[in-house]
This record gives C-alpha cells, sequence and structure tokens, in this order.
C-alpha cells in the first residue's frame, strides 16, 4: 500500500524538480535578454535574437505593465526575475519536501 502513495509523490516531486530547473534555464534566457537590451544597435530580426525575444518579452511584458520606468530606468526586468526565482525556489523546496516525506514509507 505504502509503494502506491509513493509512487505518485515521487512522480509529482519528479515535475516539480523539472519545472524548477526549467525555470532555472529560463532565467538565463531572460538574463541574455535583459544584458543585450543594452546594446541599441542589435538587429533583432536576427532569428537567434528573434526567438530570445519572442520567448522572454510576454513574461516581461507582463511586468512592464505593471511597473512603469522610474527616471528612465525599467526597474521590471528586477521584479521579474525576483518573481521567478520565487517561484523556482518555491518548486524545489515542494519538490524536496515531498522527496523527503516519501522516504519515510
Amino acid at each position: 500500500m505504502h509503494q502506491l502513495v509513493s509512487f505518485p509523490m515521487n512522480f509529482v516531486a519528479f515535475a516539480l524538480q523539472v519545472l524548477a530547473q526549467t525555470l532555472s534555464i529560463y532565467t538565463l534566457f531572460l538574463l541574455a535578454r535583459v544584458l543585450l537590451s543594452w546594446f541599441p544597435n542589435l538587429d533583432w530580426s536576427n532569428p537567434i535574437l528573434s526567438s530570445l525575444s519572442a520567448i522572454t518579452d510576454p513574461y516581461l511584458n507582463a511586468f512592464r505593465g505593471l511597473i512603469p520606468p522610474v527616471g528612465g530606468l525599467d526597474l521590471s526586468s528586477l521584479v521579474a526575475f525576483v518573481a521567478l526565482q520565487l517561484a523556482q525556489g518555491l518548486l524545489g523546496f515542494g519538490a524536496t519536501s515531498l522527496a523527503t516525506s516519501t522516504i519515510g514509507y
């Protein structure tokens, strides 16, 4: 009986860990996008830059709509990073909690 309970919990813990790792990779894409935005002469029609923009801009735009620029400085990316790190931490914590709770079975 304990194995029946343990299997779904292990699967959920694994899925949460995969999501946390995916957010970690997305954070790297987001960091690249923010750093590249400092170079105004980049050709964003380049397929790699265009793909990077298509992947990250919807997430950044959600925060740009909430936080207006302060003195010409766009702080929305900082809030976007904090939100992403918070989500990643919660997913990782949930995965660890589930994994360690099923070890006792």
